[in-house]
């Protein structure tokens, strides 16, 4: 049976090989000095581009991207977010789990297939680099004579991120420093690497004038130019650091089509809510008063950022109207940021589309409950999972599982709930004194189905519970479920949504909630699990499977040369 499982996997490598293109890449990444939104700082730039270029490509081709670290003083690893990888774990761009990172000075090349239509992102995944401007789209079309199903005119990208103005340097001395010293809101919000930053704000004055200009070209805001009577797919992609958002276009409805890569049973919305790391597609029909411009607008919804925080703003230019001319009305009104309701009902309406729906496999081998905690480990501020605060090691986890280093990361086995789950009270601070910090991993049976519930509760503040945006490397998973309050192990798996679930690979768990996940262990490989919002992975929230890693080929040698892996790299 093995035999004719590689057999068919060699042949369909082959013919895909046999109509895949190649996209090559070579990209210099250096810091300069930009404005996104007026305020002058170092960003991380593509080839001196934020956001970086969008790869474009179709299902099947080839991606080579070659990367240069110019950052001088830092290293980088880039993950290819969506893209799964499979037959290429090595390139997955996660640094302490799939490889060392890029020193100063050098070169790395990634290879990958992208197998599957859809919306995707690359963002970087070193410290918290992402939140510095290493990001881009990844747009994969259908072969040539397929179509999708649904219409469309033109087709846009737009990323969503927050923005701060102190370094990562700073903000990470902060997280793990005694006291404690919380990142705070972000200051602007970018739409397509583009925001307004009010300088008369600023905490501290300068006397640069040039450190925060609100005449910089560089910081007008981002203009999208559309054909009235046409209809527009809008690529919508969050790399926020922390916010979750909320997305309108003044006087359009959206029809909300795609999700992670897979097609939407169609949903009209005003507003989008999007969480970090999610895409979608959304179509919109320019058919409003012609004779002006309308305001795009996104702004910050489940943290109370009111005050610190003003709305992101773009244009929908109206052609032949001017790109500059301001629209003639206010900025529509966002919803209310602790308004619940409508983010649930977001989440509990996206369905997959009739035709287009992958059937979940019916049961489970194993379930794998994961309480989202916030602990104070040995003084120190700590999220963690079933009170185990995540640590990477400083030899990645694919190597030393392949090369047998097993002593370089913890070989205790996780469990599969905390021990006193029944129990555990998500209403109230918890005491959580057996916390501890960890490199252990799951270790996952081959091609066995696993179920996630991700568990939300209580922080270290009184009545406090927060939203967690949880990305899967490595796969797609269905969507089976959300629910309020903590999950009942016995009665909850009977409301699951078996018929029509969307598949995705980053998912939201709400406050005092949970979400249910189904996937199946198939790709070998060593995958991370994590809480998408840097500072809370940064400071332990996630988790790492491996799968059949002893079907992995052989590892590339430029993927080597830290930790226990020093020797092995050759030139």
């Amino acid at each position: 049976m093995t035999q004719l499982i590689a057999l068919f996997l060699c042949v369909f490598t082959t013919l895909a090989l046999a109509e895949a293109r190649v996209r090559h890449y070579k990209w210099d990444m250096k810091y300069e000095f930009k404005s996104p939104d007026c305020f002058k700082k170092l960003v991380i730039t593509i080839n001196g581009r934020s956001p970086g270029p969008t790869i474009l490509a179709q299902q099947g081709d080839i991606v080579i991207v070659e990367v240069t670290n110019g950052l001088v003083t830092e290293n980088l690893a880039i993950h290819w977010h969506g893209i799964r990888q499979i037959g290429s774990p090595w390139s997955d761009g996660t640094e302490g789990v799939t490889q060392c990172p890029v020193l100063p000075g050098d070169t790395f090349t990634y290879r990958f297939v992208v197998d599957r239509p859809g919306t995707y992102l690359y963002h970087a995944h070193y410290g918290m680099q992402r939140e510095v401007g290493l990001y881009g789209s990844i747009r994969v079309s259908l072969p040539d004579g397929m179509a999708e199903p649904f219409d469309y005119d033109y087709d846009k990208s737009i990323i969503l991120n927050d923005w701060y103005h102190k370094s990562t340097f700073e903000q990470a001395a902060g997280l793990s420093s005694i006291p404690f010293g919380w990142v705070g809101e972000p200051q602007s919000l970018l739409i397509q690497g583009k925001g307004k930053f009010n300088c008369s704000k600023l905490a501290t004055p300068t006397l640069d004038p040039m450190a925060c200009n609100t005449t910089s070209p560089g910081c007008s805001p981002y203009v999208l130019t559309v054909i009235p009577g046409k209809t527009y797919r809008l690529r919508i992609s969050s790399v926020t650091a922390l916010s979750a958002l909320s997305f309108q276009i003044e006087g359009h409805n959206m029809t909300i089509v795609e999700a992670d890569g897979h097609y939407v049973e169609p949903i009209v919305a005003q507003n989008l809510f999007i969480y970090s790391g999610e895409t979608y597609s959304v179509l919109i029909k320019v058919d409003q008063e012609p004779s002006r411009n309308y305001w795009i607008m996104t702004n910050i919804v489940g943290r109370n950022a009111t005050a610190t925080t003003p709305p992101g703003l773009a244009v929908l230019n109206y052609y032949p109207n001017h790109p500059k001319r301001v629209p003639p009305t206010d900025p529509p009104a966002g919803p209310i940021w602790n308004d619940f309701t409508p983010r649930l009902a977001q989440s509990l309406g996206i369905k997959a589309r009739q035709g287009y729906i992958h059937t979940p496999p019916p049961k489970s081998d194993r379930v794998i409950v994961l309480l989202n905690t916030q602990n104070k480990i040995d003084g120190y501020f700590r999220w963690s999972v079933n009170n185990m605060s995540f640590t990477l090691p400083h030899t990645p986890y694919l190597i030393a599982l392949k090369e047998n280093l097993h002593h370089t990361f913890d070989q205790h086995s996780l469990p599969d709930r905390l021990h006193d789950f029944a129990n555990y009270d998500i209403y109230r601070i918890a005491n959580n004194t057996n916390s501890t910090s960890s490199t252990a991993i799951y270790r996952l049976k081959f091609n066995s189905t696993v179920d996630i519930i991700l568990q939300n509760a209580n922080t270290m503040t009184v009545n406090n519970s927060e939203t967690h945006p949880w990305h899967l490397h490595g796969h797609d998973f269905w969507v089976l479920g959300y629910g309020t309050g903590k999950f009942d192990l016995d009665n909850d798996p009977k409301k699951y949504n078996l018929a029509n679930p969307i598949m995705k690979n980053t998912v939201a768990v709400h406050p005092y909630g949970w979400t249910a996940l189904r996937f199946v262990a198939n790709n070998p490989g060593v995958w991370l699990f994590h809480c998408h919002i840097e500072s809370h992975f940064y400071l332990g929230m996630g988790v790492v499977f491996e799968e059949g890693v002893e079907k992995v080929g052989k590892l590339p040698s430029e993927i080597m040369g830290c930790g226990k892996t020093k020797g092995f790299k050759r030139p």
